[in-house]
């Protein structure tokens, strides 16, 4: 099977700061990947960079054996990027937004219809469907956002801290449906800084330091090598990027 993703020597730098060091990684088609790491260690710049919206310095992408830098449009076609901060129009209701969305993907009227109104539903924005979305609540928009990133069912879902800001009750319907997506086939990306969350749902863990991949497997694999059988990610995490020095 094709992998999901592919990432050969990757870098990107910024004013000669490097941000990414010649990365590699693999993401399985069908898993939820947790790309974590500490402040400033490359991980929004290396999904900025799947997503199109950054240029790498050097490196070879491939999404589903679509080449991202050398046909960056058939690769978007199916891939959803959604950034940690919410991305709407406040002056459209969340159905205005979704139809828009829609449209720019190109998404038949009726289809994008039925899927923006399961969606919702399934969001629990279904009656708010009609209301501005400038008076949402972070966790509003960021249910709504995240309904535009899944309107023309893509393949990959790349989700840049999700959760944050969320109260207990939408944080639950996210990874609800984060989960229900997965099961149904797609594959998920996700940075998050609650690492319970990435224990409990990632079947892989690749943790970066400084640009680089310093560790990359399931719990088991990740235990196995610093030799830690009951270690729970954070611990695993603080010895793996020497964060407790």
């Amino acid at each position: 099977m094709t992998d999901a993703l592919s990432i050969r020597g990757l870098s990107k730098t910024f004013g000669g700061k490097v941000a990414v060091d010649d990365l590699s990684l693999t993401v399985r088609a069908g898993e939820l990947y947790a790309l974590l790491g500490p402040n400033g260690a490359g991980k929004t710049t290396t999904l900025r960079i799947v997503a199109g919206l950054l240029k790498p310095n050097a490196g070879q992408i491939g999404v589903f054996g679509r080449d991202v830098l050398a046909d960056p449009a058939a690769a978007k076609q199916i891939i959803a990027w959604a950034p940690d901060e919410p991305m709407l129009y406040d002056r459209l209701t969340p159905l205005e937004y979704l139809e828009f969305v829609a449209g720019l993907w190109g998404v038949a009227p009726a289809q994008a219809q039925a899927k923006a109104e399961e969606l919702l539903k399934w969001l629990g924005l279904w009656e708010n469907r009609g209301e501005r979305c400038e008076g949402f609540s972070r966790g509003m928009k960021q249910k709504t956002a995240l309904a535009g990133a899944l309107i023309h069912d893509p393949q990959l879902l790349i989700l840049d801290e999700p959760l944050t800001g969320l109260d207990a009750a939408v944080a639950r319907q996210v990874k609800d449906l984060l989960q229900a997506r997965v099961k149904a086939g797609a594959t998920v990306i996700l940075t998050t800084h609650i690492l319970e969350v990435a224990e409990r749902m990632a079947d892989r863990i690749g943790i970066i330091q400084n640009g680089r991949l310093a560790a990359e497997g399931t719990m088991d694999e990740l235990r196995a090598r610093t030799g830690e059988g009951q270690a729970t990610l954070e611990d695993l995490f603080l010895e793996l990027t020497g964060a407790e020095a």
